[in-house]
């Protein structure tokens, strides 16, 4: 049987609109609820804004006032009802969208995909503020090595036990959760110490292929220089931003030049 979920009640339709755009990206089942219907026996707890929060008869209320992300890590924080963990470990999938899983004493509490690989850091603090633990530990696959390399440096000042594991051991799922689906596999999968610091080496291979994106990405009529598709690789770039300094830079005299 199903569990309890979350309820969305408000006027507020900017922030309808955000929750309920957050929390299907997110893949977090809801409820839309109305003022002038009785709340159903499935709603675990419940979203709104801090003006409407009189208004709302239940005992588990959030308001998402204090931030969209916020509101619903705090949410499914009540939903899970663990107020401390021995020990909290954080999967992650390396990509370019990481798929993010932290688990509390051998369950799931949460789920997520992150925007790029230097976003994790923010789900990891957010993680530890709202799951309290004695113990944090961070796993991550072995595959997708810039990227995983991005990650462990950026979360480096949080001074984690960090551990790599061979995805090898992980099951491929073909789901539009898949990267999630994997994150939780690498949270239950035992790796090797990680160093504190990698350095980031993006092959000619991903060069090549950022390259490929940012003529897609423009419409085909810019593609973007090996030296700028470094600094995408390595994040110190957004694609958007290689592209506007791409757009910038003069051609060279007779010639379009050279993608390099």
């Amino acid at each position: 049987m199903p569990g309890p979920v979350i309820g969305i009640l408000t006027e507020d339709f900017r922030m309808y609109h955000d929750l309920i755009s957050a929390l299907k990206e997110m893949d977090i089942p809801f409820h839309s609820l109305s003022f002038s219907e009785d709340i159903p026996p499935s709603i675990g707890v419940i979203i709104t804004s801090r003006a409407e929060l009189p208004k709302v008869e239940f005992d588990r209320v959030v308001t998402a006032d204090i931030g969209i992300q916020f509101a619903i890590h705090m949410a499914r924080k009540l939903l899970s009802g663990k107020e401390a963990c021995g020990e909290i470990v954080i999967g992650i999938d390396p990509g370019r969208r990481p798929g993010v899983a932290v688990i509390g004493d051998g369950t799931v509490l949460h789920t997520a995909m992150a925007r790029d690989p230097e976003d994790v850091l923010n789900i990891v603090e957010i993680a530890i503020l709202m799951y309290p633990a004695e113990r944090v530990r961070v796993r991550i696959g072995h595959g997708s090595v810039t990227e995983r390399n991005r990650i462990i440096n950026v979360l480096a000042p949080l001074r984690l036990d960090t551990e790599i594991v061979d995805e090898k051991s992980t099951t491929n799922k073909l789901s539009r959760t898949a990267d999630v689906d994997a994150a939780i596999e690498i949270a239950f999968s035992p790796g090797y110490i990680a160093d504190r610091k990698y350095a980031v080496i993006p092959t000619d291979g991903e060069l090549r292929d950022i390259q490929r994106r940012s003529r897609l990405q423009s419409g085909q009529n810019v593609t973007i220089s090996r030296g700028l598709a470094e600094g995408v690789a390595k994040g110190r770039l957004t694609m958007d931003e290689a592209l506007e300094l791409q757009r910038r830079r003069k051609p060279r005299r007779g010639g379009r030049g050279r993608e390099e």
